[in-house]
């Protein structure tokens, strides 16, 4: 949203689904490129991450939400064995042949290489997989940290998943519950040897698995997981983009983890057993963390505080959802502190928070009903997330753009979110 909130505005963010309008649009792109109807449309969502960010590649906890933003890929079977593809929301295409997978042309654009990479593992891992003709739209800011790769590869994964079925069965007959986790680490590979960012798994994860109005609660080692359900009271969550593209994001990613296994192999010397930070308690890492490098040390203190953050945020949450009035906001108050420290530890130790960032996090916190905010995602520009009360949303919005345009002289991006639910296939006979 990029006018003030009125209470229409909240009465509609609560009774009014985009879900016809966006499939409604796609099939009509679908339309106009191929000549005829889709037979299917995969959605995906992007997510926001409230607690627990840089600790999923380290085996360690998070806490995300799938918001109501999506990638949508609109779909046929081909009776052959190439895939078109059509992306009009950056007005480029691609074709490509499944025969000469995994190969990768070198004019192939970028995004199309998630695609690539999708066929390619669901071949090796011996799935069906044939030609599809697809056109490919979405909402999910790109570069601003709310996993729009992540939901490109689920959506593209569903696509061909549900390509060749030929009856028109709800999702959760072609991808049981525990296929989830399998193509969420098929996703995740999609990014590390297709893409060279070597993610965590949260994203993937939560675009499969998230739930409206719950978080998802995730061991990033077993990929074991609990929803945990956001009454919260009056706040909404809200997110602000910096608009400063991610250059560093991905570099800097890659440097923060070879730290951490740095980090994780100098302390085997003192602790035994350990295999990541993960398996670190605080009171462990501050009798040895002298022994570190100053970078490093800086490095683990922070994954191993985000770590204790996680399940503190999770514990007030549960807490919350058996409590009432008084009690429900003094937790809330705490959930919100815990966003604050974590944003904390990511400008201080973790260094990948950036100016802007900080202005926008120090601009909510400064404003009555704002009850935490935190920078989410890779960092280095991106969005932050903040959870207002739905009295202080209209000052909220005012304050937060004119100040960061006096200071930064770029408007920012405001996005006040539902927490929906993971991905989705409808059938041709829901598109009408």
């Amino acid at each position: 949203m990029n006018k003030d909130v009125s209470d229409s505005d909240l009465r509609s963010l609560r009774t009014h689904d985009q879900q016809p309008n966006r499939i409604a649009s796609i099939t009509q792109k679908f339309e106009e490129t191929f000549g005829s109807l889709p037979t299917f449309v995969a959605s995906a969502p992007g997510r926001v991450n409230l607690i627990g960010e840089h600790t999923d590649y380290n085996d360690g906890y998070v806490f995300p939400v799938a918001i109501d933003k999506y990638i949508n890929i609109a779909a046929r079977q081909r009776t052959d064995r190439h895939v078109t593809l059509h992306a009009p929301d950056v007005n480029d295409s691609w074709k490509f042949d499944l025969d000469a997978l995994p190969s990768i042309p070198q004019q192939a654009p970028a995004w199309s290489h998630y695609l690539i990479g999708v066929a390619s593992l669901l071949q090796a891992s011996g799935r069906k997989v044939t030609g599809i003709d697809a056109v490919i739209t979405g909402d999910v800011p790109i570069g601003a940290g709310l996993s729009s790769s992540a939901a490109l590869s689920v959506s593209a994964t569903l696509a061909f998943l549900t390509a060749p079925s030929e009856l028109e069965a709800p999702m959760e007959a072609l991808v049981s519950e525990s296929d989830k986790k399998e193509l969420a680490a098929l996703c995740q590979r999609v990014e590390h040897e297709f893409a060279g960012v070597n993610c965590g798994i949260m994203d993937q994860m939560i675009s499969l698995l998230g739930r409206e109005n719950h978080g998802l609660f995730l061991d990033c080692r077993s990929l074991e997981y609990e929803h945990i359900p956001l009454n919260l009271a009056g706040h909404y969550i809200t997110i602000c983009n910096t608009k400063v593209k991610r250059e560093l994001a991905t570099s800097e990613y890659n440097k923060r983890r070879a730290e951490c296994e740095r980090g994780v192999e100098i302390l085997r010397k003192w602790i035994s057993g350990i295999s990541s930070l993960r398996d670190i308690a605080l009171t462990d890492f501050k009798k040895h963390e002298e022994e570190l490098p100053m970078l490093t040390q800086k490095r683990c203190r922070y994954v191993i505080e985000e770590n204790t953050r996680v399940l503190d945020a999770v514990s007030v949450l549960k807490a919350h959802n058996q409590q009432i009035t008084k009690k429900t906001d003094e937790a809330l108050i705490q959930f919100g502190r815990l966003m604050n420290a974590s944003h904390n530890g990511l400008r201080d130790d973790y260094e990948v928070s950036c100016k802007e960032l900080d202005l926008l996090t120090d601009i909510a916190r400064s404003i009555t009903g704002v009850i935490g905010s935190r920078m989410t995602g890779a960092g280095f520009g991106g969005c932050t997330v903040s959870i207002v009360h739905k009295d202080a949303l209209e000052t909220f919005q005012t304050r937060v753009k004119k100040e960061y345009h006096e200071q930064i002289g770029i408007e920012p991006e405001i996005y006040l979110c539902r927490v929906g639910d993971g991905a989705q296939v409808f059938w041709s006979t829901e598109l009408s």
